[in-house]
Parts: structure tokens; sequence; C-alpha cells
């Protein structure tokens, strides 16, 4: 049981704090994470990992020359949130572009896609590789859904000593998606974790029994056997990773026994040579081994077996040098220090200047917000009731926490001398939204305001067609993200309608107002039609048939906001002072 903390909200960002300042040779401390303390040559791939905290050494440990360039760090067993990826992503690139791989898990995809959506935005080329090689989270024709747990380190490895050797942005994703496909891993766990100030384990294993197919976020694992000995513990873990070796698998494999909290050293290598003989006895040959704690899970009790099947060029970058807290192999220069003082100068210089028009909009957008956050106010507690039907009923509480974070953030950045930008309030408003709502909703929202304010931009003039690029940016947003269909009972099946409404009405010559009144009643009826949906998607889709009768929460939100938004627009051009101010679309 972790015992060591003041605060237990605090345990990450302290420790976060004290590791940098034990490792400042290797990191220097940015907002949402670490980045390199050292130089990094211009022009080089940023290789930027990152998930919840608790798993040391991953992810901090492993940021350095011939590894990561930079950490996004959330909290225990959660993903770090958009804006917090974001800043470290920006913060490592140094022109080469940037490269984001993470283990295969939902919050993770969400708020990392989200960063990577504004990272491109704003003309810095990000690209995203998951690790998905937990074998028994999926089976191998449905691989792209497996969770990462430690062949995160084969990955990042491979990918990070790409980058340090100069390949481009396109050659380090390459090698980390084959990489990713050619590893493969297994866990097994002989009691559960517990997170700072809990009082009891995430999960308890029976005496005398051991839990196969764990992640690492303190999840059980998915059946339960009687304890092995060792050796039958190694035949066991070999025999399934061998059956579920990639296509194209060659005879020369990376071993890496990891041990997840508790399990110390000695067993860990008694482990690894019963391993070794198995492998070498299946034609086999072990090319520069791991073996210690390498992806970790608190104190949970268990370890985890991963193979990375090489071909001649990941052996090359699995053997080349890397100099990080936790990960050493070979001899690295040394690096002189980076000057982070000079970046963030740099940063602050760039104050925005927006035109009469963006800053007349961006005020507007504050407004906005502010609509929204009435409405949604106004419906908590009946979006948490229809929630709960078929969910967690947390909805309304996550959207009125969003809202109001996003209002906060949206109102200083406008309270600039100048004012602000659509693109600017929106920006910030979102990344708030995202931070403080948590969850999927959370992820959705924001990365859809962002975008939506980065549609608008800092223009002179504002058209009708400016309009539809905004609707048409946010509902992107919302779908490339969440992945989910029309018809799969979410927020999707009233957003598509509102989309196309608005943008039909403007092509027919309607008006921005009289386009967004069309679009929220086609919200509207699209969400009451959800009533008639069954969930494929979400927390909600175990529980389908509760849901049928009962419209969406998310869908129900979303035309409860366009509603108030168009009544707002309404009563804004009725308004002869409001109207001559020049911002009609």
């Amino acid at each position: 049981m972790t015992q060591i903390f003041d605060n237990p909200a605090d345990f990450a960002d302290e420790a976060l704090d004290g590791f940098v300042a034990a490792n400042r040779g290797y990191v220097a401390r940015v907002d949402g994470g670490v980045v390199r303390s050292t130089e990094v040559p211009a022009g080089q791939v940023a290789l930027v990992v990152g998930g919840g905290s608790g798993h040391y050494p991953a992810f901090a440990g492993l940021v350095g020359p011939g590894l990561a360039a930079a950490s996004a760090c959330g909290n225990m067993f959660a993903s770090p949130a958009a804006g917090q990826v974001y800043r470290v992503a920006k913060a490592a690139n140094v022109g080469g572009g940037v490269l984001l791989s993470y283990g295969n898990y939902a919050g993770d995809v969400l708020h990392f896609g989200q960063a990577q959506l504004r990272l491109n935005a704003e003309g810095i080329r990000t690209r995203t590789v998951l690790v998905t090689d937990d074998i028994a989270s999926a089976p191998l024709d449905q691989i792209e859904k497996r969770r990462g747990i430690a062949g995160d380190l084969t990955v990042f490895k491979i990918a990070g000593a790409a980058a340090e050797a100069g390949l481009d942005l396109d050659d380090v994703e390459r090698l980390a998606i084959r990489t990713n496909y050619r590893t493969r891993s297994l866990g097994v766990a002989f009691d559960g974790c517990t997170l700072p100030g809990a009082e009891a384990p995430l999960f308890a294993v029976p005496a005398g029994q051991m839990s196969l197919g764990l992640g690492i976020h303190g999840e059980p694992g998915i059946s339960e056997h009687p304890m092995p000995t060792a050796s039958e513990l190694a035949e066991l873990l070999v025999t399934r990773l061998l059956a579920d070796k990639p296509h194209d698998a060659g005879s020369r494999v990376v071993v890496v026994v990891n041990g997840l909290g508790t399990v110390k050293y000695d067993e860990l290598f008694l482990l690894f040579g019963k391993i070794e003989k198995l492998l070498v006895a299946a034609g086999l040959t072990v090319v520069e081994p791991e073996c210690g704690e390498l992806v970790t899970s608190l104190d949970m009790s268990g370890l985890s077996l991963t193979l990375l099947w090489l071909d001649d060029e990941l052996e090359q970058y699995w053997a080349a040098p890397a100099d990080t807290p936790a990960f050493r192999k070979g001899n690295l220069a040394p690096r002189p220090a980076r000057q982070m003082a000079a970046a963030d100068a740099e940063v602050a210089s760039a104050v925005e200047r927006p035109t009469a028009a963006a800053a007349e909009l961006g005020r507007l957008a504050v407004a906005v917000l502010r609509q929204v956050r009435d409405v949604v106010v106004e419906h908590e507690e009946e979006l948490g009731r229809l929630d709960a039907i078929a969910g967690d009923g947390d909805h309304g509480i996550g959207m009125r926490r969003g809202v109001e974070a996003a209002v906060t953030a949206g109102e200083q950045a406008a309270a600039n001398d100048g004012g602000a930008s659509p693109a600017s309030v929106l920006t910030a408003a979102g990344e708030a939204w995202s931070e403080r709502a948590g969850g999927t909703s959370g992820a959705l929202w924001g990365s859809a305001i962002i975008a939506a304010g980065l549609a608008l931009g800092n223009r002179d003039s504002y058209s009708g067609e400016d309009a539809a690029d905004t609707v048409t940016a946010f509902v992107a947003a919302i779908t490339e993200l969440g992945k989910a269909d029309p018809g799969d009972k979410t927020m999707v099946d009233a957003l598509l309608p509102f989309r196309d409404a608005f943008c039909t009405a403007l092509d027919g010559g309607a008006s921005a107002a009289e386009a967004l009144a069309d679009a929220a009643a086609a919200a509207q009826a699209a969400a009451d039609r959800t009533a008639d949906l069954r969930p494929l998607k979400g927390r909600a889709r175990p529980l389908a048939e509760k849901s049928l009768g009962h419209p969406d929460p998310g869908a129900v939100s979303f035309a409860l906001i366009a509603a108030r938004i168009s009544a707002h627009t309404e009563d804004r051009l009725a308004n002869p002072e409001l109207a001559q101010q020049g911002v009609q679309a």
C-alpha cells in the first residue's frame, strides 16, 4: 500500500515534482509533464509519450536522448488532459514534427487525439501510434482493440532511437507501427494495487490463485488459475505468446520480463532464466533482453512477459544507445543543458493582436458560452437522470463542470487589452472544458470548441462561409475523435442533422441566424428519435434494453444547447444596437 503522501489528491503532481528535482540533468518540468532538459537538434522528430501516473519508469522515466523527447503525465491511472498533452508536445517540438505514442485506452485516445488535432491545426505535423501489445484483451484478428501494457517500452525505444538518428516523421512513424505489430505481451497478478489514500486494493486475488491477463491500471485479469510453479508460469506465458506471433516473425526476439511493483528482482531473474530456456528450445535467439521494473502499476504484485520479433532494421534501433533516468543502453556523449528560460520568453512575446472584427467575435463567443452555461445548469438534474437510466448518471454534472470552466477561461482570454480573437477565446474555453469535465464527453466537447475557434481564427472580416466552416470543424472534431456512427445512439445522432440543416440553409441563401434556427430544430427532432435506438457505443451499450424508449443524454444536451444559441442569436439581431456591430455571421 502507498503510504508516503500528504494529500492523496496531490500525490501525482508532488511525485512528478520530486522526480524532476532528482533527475534535473535529464528532465525539466512543464505544465502537464516533463521535457528533456538537454538540447535537442533542430528538426529532430519529438517522440511524446504518456499516460496516467503510477507506472514508473513509464512514462517520465523514459525521457532522454535516444528515447522520448517528453512525457505528458496524468493523474493516478488517468489520462493526461488534452491541454496537458498539447502543451507538453508544443514544448518538445523542435521543427521535425511530433509522434504521440501511448497505450490504447479510451481516455488516452480521446485526449491525445484532441491534442493532435490542435497541433496539426497550428501547423505542427503530428502523428499517433497506439501501443496494442496485450494479447489477453482482444483476439489477433482484432489487434487494433488490444490494450497497451509493457510493450510500450519496445515501441517507444525504437521510435525514439529512429528520431535520434535523424529519420523524418514518416519513417519514425513507420518503424513505431512495425514495432507495435511485432510486439506481444501477457501479464499475471498475484494481488491488486492500492491507490494513494485508498483503504483497499482495486481488486484482490483469492489465496492460492493467480489472475491472468491483467491491465496496468488496476484492472483484474480475465481469468483465475491455481498458483503455478515458476516453470509452469514460464511455460504458460511463452506458449501463449508464441501462439500469437506475427505472421512475418523471424527467429530473433527481444525478451522483456517486467515486474509490476512488488515482485522483486530475484524472482524476476529466476523466471527469466526459465523463459529463455523455453525460447531457445523453440528455435529462437534472445537479443539484448530486459528484466526488471519497466512499466509498473503502483504496488501491484504481478509481472508480464513481452516478446518483440525483430528484423534487421528494428534490431538496429533496439540496440542503439539511450540515456534516460530509468533506461540506459550503450554510451551517448553528454548533452548541454537546454535554455528553458529563452523558450519561455519566446512564448511570452507571441501575444495575439486581434483585428477589430475578431475582437468583437471573441466577445460574442464569450456571450454564447454564458448562454450554454445557463442552459446546462438549468437542465443539469434532468440530464443526470437521463444518463442514469443506462449509464453512470454524471452527464449533467460533467457538462456543468466543463462549461463553467469554459466560461471562466473564455472571459479571462477576452479580458486582455484589445480583446481576443474567437480562436483565443474558444481555445482557452475548450481546453478548460476538457480538463475540468473529464471523461469522454469532456474530451469531445473540448476538442470541438477548440476546432471551432481555430476555424474562425483572427480575420479582418467574417462571412456565412466562415460560419459553415466553423460548424463543419466542430462536427468533424467529435466524429473523428469519438468514432461514433449515425445510429450508435450518441451525440452524433443530433450533431450530423444539425450540420446538414445548417449548411443546406446557408447554401439556399438563408442568413446564418436563419440557418441556425433550422439546424437547432433538426437537432431537437433527431435527439427525440434516439429514444428508438439501442446504444452501440459508450457505457450505455451493456444496458441497451434499459435505454430503449429514452433519448440519448448527449444528443439531448446538444439539442438544448443548439436551441439556446439560436434563441440568443435571434435576440441579439433583434436589438438594433447589437445588430449594427457588424458581426452577423
